[in-house]
């Protein structure tokens, strides 16, 4: 695909969706203990207010006591400028999350596809840069799900490839983001992997692995709070950053871009 600078970073609109109570019964690789739905609401108002802060408009859905992940919006949807795309989770328990956003992307977009075919894609395996998007294997993406995501871009314009997510790695964007102009944030294993070309890497210094989850938006870089040196390297490089808490989403495996939908329209 042709080379789209910002495609990456530069947003107008993003979507997102309140934590509901049940978020204490959401998906988890490790028990932390349950986060409590009133202090990730509060930790989720702080988000919203920094994508405002940061130029976007949001839509704040409401909560869904049913689907205890579904504050994790970028897993059961994708957006581009051209329109958007409803996925298909991994994880049994989330697969109705899709049909619940709908609505939202139709308020949004012109054009709302559903991903084709009976394979899995989460939106958090979903890496998109200025000339490429990068498509993670992993326990909750499969090779028929990111295959056919894959063919759909490439109908619409756009280049994709495929990445074996390295092992013990949840989603493609657990260990790695994209902070624009070429330049990736990744844990050392996602840093040694080779998916990045010829870009510059910065890798997430030891024992700061939960920061490799940061999310460009415009001209700041929202930054989990609590991991002093990655927030130095990023700034080091010359990005404008806000720290923000979120501590009750890693409870239950989530980090900051799994929390909005996040794309330009206009």
């Amino acid at each position: 695909m042709p080379h789209r600078p910002g495609l990456s970073f530069r947003f107008t609109h993003a979507i997102a969706r309140t934590p509901a109570d049940s978020v204490a019964d959401g998906l988890r690789a490790v028990d932390a203990g349950n986060p409590s739905g009133e202090k990730f609401r509060q930790e989720h108002g702080l988000y919203v207010l920094a994508l405002r802060d940061a130029g976007l408009s949001v839509d704040v859905l409401p909560p869904l006591e049913d689907y205890p992940d579904s504050c994790f919006v970028e897993d059961p949807a994708f957006c581009l400028p051209d329109g958007a795309i409803q996925l298909w989770p991994g994880a049994q328990s989330r697969q109705g999350e899709g049909r619940e956003i709908r609505a939202a992307l139709d308020k949004r977009f012109g054009r709302v596809v559903e991903l084709p075919g009976s394979g899995h894609v989460d939106g958090g395996d979903i890496l998109t840069l200025d000339d490429v998007i990068l498509i993670g294997l992993s326990a909750r993406t499969d090779r028929e799900g990111a295959e056919a995501f894959a063919a759909l871009l490439e109908t619409w314009g756009y280049r994709a490839e495929v990445c074996n997510t390295p092992d013990g790695v949840l989603h493609f964007k657990t260990a790695c983001s994209t902070l624009g102009d070429d330049v990736i944030l990744a844990t050392k294993v996602m840093a040694d992997s080779g998916f990045f070309g010829e870009r510059r890497v910065i890798e997430v210094p030891e024992g700061e692995d939960y920061a490799a989850n940061v999310i460009r938006v415009n001209d700041v870089v929202l930054v989990p709070e609590g991991y002093p040196k990655t927030l130095a390297a990023i700034r080091a490089t010359g990005f404008d950053t806000v720290v923000l808490p979120t501590h009750e989403a890693r409870k239950v495996d989530g980090g900051l871009s799994c929390l909005s939908l996040r794309f330009s329209l206009g």
